[in-house]
């Protein structure tokens, strides 16, 4: 069965038809750059740009970089401010004129891995985090998730953690791996403090390339494993709550 997801992010709007019987895109992403700023009205637009590149005239899932309760938008970190408050879910159905479902990224990501990915079949604690603009975070316990967690918040050495280990602070700051590997390694060391996971998945574009910081971690107990999904995680849970409704 086909589903569609969008997966809204600080830089990037992306979606696709997906599989759910394989958990895989069964057409190449289509993907435009997040409007600056990213107000809902610039965001909806873009959603509505890559479901119409597409065709597609069913049910979407939608995700959100945020904390997301019955379809309202709570926070907004890494886009425009007026999508706090917001029905988001009701505004992007007016727009597209189809079922919509909204849902936070990294839920939807984690849920994506944990059904066809590195979490599959795991159970005990596993936290995803998907490392990109900021850092999203999905918390599982015996495979039941635990939603809108938004762990990239905690606070880290007087910092909020995502503003000194995601990968745009890697870029930002023109970091070397090393470098952004010993700070990730301290933000994973505080999550392991909070939470004792048995697993890390970690996600995000940066998951195509963990020869390059993984194996510079050390002294986490937890075992540490790049998403499977890669960055098309967040597009496959869209899709799969897409088909609940």
């Amino acid at each position: 069965m086909n589903m569609f997801g969008v997966d809204i992010g600080g830089t990037g709007i992306k979606g696709a038809p997906v599989d759910l019987d394989q958990g895989a895109l069964s057409d190449a992403r289509y993907k435009i750059d997040t409007p600056q700023p990213a107000t809902p009205e610039s965001v909806i637009d873009g959603v509505h740009q890559v479901i119409e590149h597409f065709g597609w005239s069913g049910p979407v899932g939608v995700t959100f970089p945020g904390v997301v309760v019955d379809g309202t938008t709570r926070t907004a970190a890494n886009v425009d401010s007026g999508w706090v408050g917001l029905d988001a879910r009701g505004m992007l159905g007016d727009r597209l004129g189809l079922p919509v479902v909204v849902l936070n990224d990294a839920d939807a990501a984690g849920v994506a891995e944990m059904t066809f990915g590195a979490g599959r079949g795991r159970g005990g604690t596993v936290i995803m985090l998907t490392l990109g603009t900021g850092i999203g975070s999905a918390l599982f316990v015996d495979g039941h998730l635990v939603p809108n967690t938004e762990l990239g918040h905690l606070e880290l050495h007087g910092h909020d953690a995502e503003k000194r280990a995601s990968v745009k602070a890697r870029e930002d700051e023109d970091l070397s791996w090393e470098h952004w590997a010993h700070r990730l390694k301290k933000y994973l060391a505080h999550v392991e403090m909070l939470f004792s996971p048995d697993l890390f998945v970690i996600g995000g574009g940066v998951s195509r390339k963990p020869d390059k910081f993984l194996p510079l971690i050390h002294g986490i107990s937890a075992e540490i494993v790049p998403a499977e999904l890669q960055n098309s995680a967040g597009i496959v849970g869209a899709a799969m709550a897409a088909a609940k409704l």
